[in-house]
């Protein structure tokens, strides 16, 4: 799914009234009718108590419009506020005010505490939000933040800018946004802000939505397709491909052991474990699948195999002693084989950032917010984050796998927003099993962009099943591998 800019939103409003020959006004109706039908199937009760905040903008056009589109159904617990010192009312906003004077409603200041069974509709501000909030309307914001009630924002939540930092912002339990989710919504620095998202579809000239280029895209089930691979129906070990995951140290040999059984259940069809002889046995007792290469005693200090396998897994558990250190930099200099750099490997890669230049073209990196403040420097905010991010990856051409909340890959320009994962997945060698994962996927003859892709999401996808049976608490990183098998029926079921 694109998700677009502001820009390109406003473009797509523009476009349609003009190709569908609608006027702004009918435009608005449809998106707040939309709107309103979420509404009813989830709270069917007519008795449901509705506070409705509005600002004097299309998005307060909006609240004005679904509040109508309520009392008409006969929900009659409803009441509205137009906050002062939202903007000059739009032409749309004060045809929809019109229309309820006319219907006889009234609005008025809301006051007073919460009562049972609460839903706000937060409709102050949408992606137009441009200047800084007034007092009244922090406080407004603020009162709904402090109100025990479910909390519905239409379009974004109020206060969030589209272009820069937010400090103040509705938290909403839900927000219903049209057409496309918007970028931030996904950033870790809002995240207090967005606990959930609907995307409604309002029917926005299909042309525009077609024929515009983006630079951020969401991946979700509709589009996972476009990035799988089934196996095909005479496929052996030998044409699923053999990957190499590299890595342990005395006391990490379990990182490599997750990391090497998702790559094998991935989809390859061979897989070799390169680890130091510490791990010999608990590597072949506990993974009889494997195949295993040691070198050194208690960490690796040499990296040569004879065969050429199709992807490399580097860095889980690895450590980052002197030598082992020296040997990665001798590995990367040589290496010329699709490879996913992760942990350790990152952190050595930190420590000498003249050897970024060394990997394939399109190598995946897979770091955690520390590691990746390591790898490329801090950032002011999430909008600078991104940028920084993007830079890296040109610079050093790249992929990066930005692992948080909501995991980021991206190429160059491009980033894709992962939609699946929760909680669950906040354990340690989780990322380890990332790694296996897109190495797996490597070895079969993914490209690595759609490696990275398809990887984040087939994980998450994995965590999403998984913590329903066992919970976000007690899920740990081989619950991913116990569900992958499922996460694959459920995609491939979509065909």
């Amino acid at each position: 799914m694109k998700i677009f800019s502001a820009q390109q939103i406003r473009q797509a409003d523009e476009t349609t009234i003009l190709s569908q020959n609608i006027t702004s006004t009918e435009l608005m109706e449809r998106a707040a009718g939309k709107a309103f039908e979420w509404i009813r199937t989830r709270f069917p009760d007519k008795a449901t108590p509705f506070y409705i905040y509005c600002g004097q903008g299309n998005n307060g056009g909006d609240g004005l419009a679904i509040a109508r589109m309520l009392l008409h159904e006969g929900y009659g617990n409803i009441k509205v506020e137009i906050v002062e010192n939202t903007g000059s009312p739009t032409k749309d906003f004060s045809i929809n005010k019109q229309r309820m004077e006319q219907a006889g409603i009234s609005f008025e200041k809301i006051n007073g505490n919460s009562v049972g069974g609460l839903v706000i509709i937060d409709a102050l501000f949408g992606i137009g939000l441009n200047r800084e909030l007034s007092d009244e309307v922090r406080q407004a914001i603020r009162t709904i933040n402090a109100k025990e009630a479910t909390v519905i924002s239409i379009d974004v939540p109020s206060g969030m800018f589209m272009d820069r930092k937010t400090d103040l912002a509705v938290k909403a339990d839900v927000v219903l946004t049209f057409q496309s989710p918007k970028l931030p919504f996904f950033f870790a620095g809002n995240k207090d802000f967005v606990n959930d998202f609907e995307v409604l579809d309002i029917g926005l000239d299909n042309e525009f939505i077609t024929a515009t280029k983006v630079n951020h895209h969401y991946i979700d089930a509709d589009i996972i397709l476009n990035y799988y691979k089934p196996v095909a129906k005479h496929a052996h070990k030998g044409t699923q491909g053999h990957a190499v995951i590299i890595g342990g140290s005395y006391g990490k040999i379990g990182a490599v052991c997750l990391s090497a059984k998702a790559a094998l259940k991935s989809g390859c069809g061979l897989i070799t474990a390169y680890i130091p002889q510490c791990g010999y046995d608990i590597l072949q007792s506990s993974f009889p699948e494997a195949m295993v290469l040691t070198s050194g005693l208690e960490h690796i200090d040499t990296i040569h195999f004879e065969f050429e396998p199709r992807a490399i897994g580097l860095g889980p558990g690895l450590g980052q002693h002197a030598y082992t250190q020296k040997e990665i930099g001798d590995f990367l200099s040589k290496n010329k084989i699709p490879l996913v750099i992760d942990a350790d490997a990152l952190n050595i890669l930190s420590q000498n950032k003249e050897w970024l230049k060394l990997p394939p073209e399109n190598t995946i990196l897979t770091p955690h917010p520390k590691e990746l403040e390591r790898l490329m420097g801090s950032w002011n905010d999430d909008f600078d984050k991104l940028e920084k991010m993007k830079a890296f990856s040109r610079e050093n051409d790249i992929i990066l796998v930005s692992k948080d909340a909501c995991t980021m890959i991206v190429h160059n320009d491009k980033v894709y927003v992962n939609s699946t994962g929760n909680a669950g997945l906040a354990t340690g060698g989780s990322g380890d099993v990332l790694t296996g994962i897109i190495t797996g996927l490597l070895a079969q003859g993914y490209k690595p962009i759609d490696a990275a892709i398809f990887g984040v999401y087939l994980h998450g996808l994995s965590a999403d099943i998984g913590v329903k049976e066992t919970s976000r608490q007690a899920f740990i990183a081989s619950d991913i591998l116990k569900y992958m098998g499922r996460a694959y029926l459920e995609i491939d079921g979509g065909r």
